[in-house]
C-alpha cells in the first residue's frame, strides 16, 4: 500500500495512518489540518497469554520530522474484531471478542505543511516499519479570512 486509500473510512475526531502486516512501506497521505494522529507502531491480538508474551518484547521507534516521539504501550485491552471474508487479519467474516495489545504513536493536530513520519516496530521475530511523507491540508476553520 502506497497511501492512496490513507482517507478511506476516517473518523471525524482523529486520523488513522496504517501499520504492515510485517516489512517495510513507503506512503504518501494527505491530513486535514486540526485532527490528532493515530498509528501503531507493532501490534496484535489473541488472548490474554499471547500479548503478554507479545509484550514482553515489544520495541519500537518513532521519528517525526527527526524528533524522537515515545510510543504508548497498550499490554491488553478487550476489543471486537469485525473481519470480512478473505481479509489479511482473520481470513474470515464475523465477530469476536479478543485482546489487543501493542505500542502506539498519538500526535497532536500537525501544522499545514510537509512532515515525516518514521515508524518501526518489533517483537520477537515479527517487524514493522512504515515511512510516511504526510502533507497536512489547513482545514477551512484555521485559514483567515478577509472581510
Amino acid at each position: 500500500m502506497d497511501g492512496r486509500a490513507c482517507a478511506r473510512n476516517q473518523p471525524q475526531d482523529v486520523w488513522f495512518l496504517a501499520g504492515t502486516f510485517g516489512g517495510r512501506a513507503e506512503r504518501a497521505c494527505e491530513v486535514p489540518g486540526g485532527r490528532s494522529i493515530a498509528a501503531p507502531v507493532v501490534n496484535t491480538f489473541g488472548d490474554p497469554e499471547r500479548c503478554a508474551d507479545f509484550m514482553s518484547g515489544a520495541r519500537g521507534t518513532v521519528v517525526l520530522d527527526g524528533e524522537v516521539v515515545e510510543p504508548e504501550a497498550y499490554p491488553g485491552d478487550s476489543i471486537t474484531v469485525l473481519g470480512a471474508q478473505g481479509n489479511p487479519v482473520t481470513g474470515e467474516e464475523g465477530r469476536f471478542a479478543a485482546t489487543g495489545c501493542g505500542l502506539w504513536v498519538q500526535l497532536p493536530p500537525l501544522a499545514p505543511g510537509k512532515h515525516s513520519l518514521k515508524i518501526r516496530g518489533r517483537s520477537g521475530g515479527f517487524s514493522t516499519g512504515a515511512d510516511y511523507a504526510l502533507t497536512v491540508v489547513a482545514s477551512a476553520g484555521s485559514a483567515g479570512s478577509a472581510a
